[in-house]
């Protein structure tokens, strides 16, 4: 989608479960010379920390003032966007953007995908992504 620089899924306990940056992917493939990515500074883990963070600070806003569950969150940036989205069990998607794309665009494919995406993403399913994660280290 035009003006998405990241994709991340992280689990309500904060492992990532999905990531596509295609900004690493093109940096790492043309090799140091071609600049910085225009994701977040590292890798995709950032922006499963960033969205992390993200989420659990507006759950806990959200409880202090009594508003219910957190069904999505919007930060603007000069340089970028960064969207939050509740995905089902505590999960999140959470997307980074360029300036200039458009929000609503983004925010509809964003529910398109927990709509289709969120009965997945179960307790098992994150037990046996911990599991191989270890096991790879």
């Amino acid at each position: 989608m035009p003006g998405v620089h990241s994709v991340t899924v992280v689990s309500s306990d904060g492992l990532m479960l999905l990531s596509s940056d295609p900004g690493h992917l093109t940096a790492k493939a043309a090799g140091p010379a071609a600049g910085k990515p225009d994701g977040p500074k590292g890798s995709s883990a950032d922006l499963a920390t960033i969205v992390s963070g993200i989420g659990s600070l507006t759950v806990g806003a959200a409880k202090l003032m009594d508003g219910g569950g957190v069904k999505q969150t919007m930060v603007a940036m000069d340089e970028g966007s960064v969207f939050v989205m509740s995905i089902s069990d505590g999960s999140l998607l959470g997307v980074h953007a360029a300036p200039d794309c458009d929000m609503s665009v983004v925010a509809y494919h964003m529910a398109l995908f927990v709509g289709r995406a969120g009965h997945v993403l179960t307790p098992e399913l994150r037990s046996e992504l911990r599991t191989s994660m270890e096991s790879a280290l």
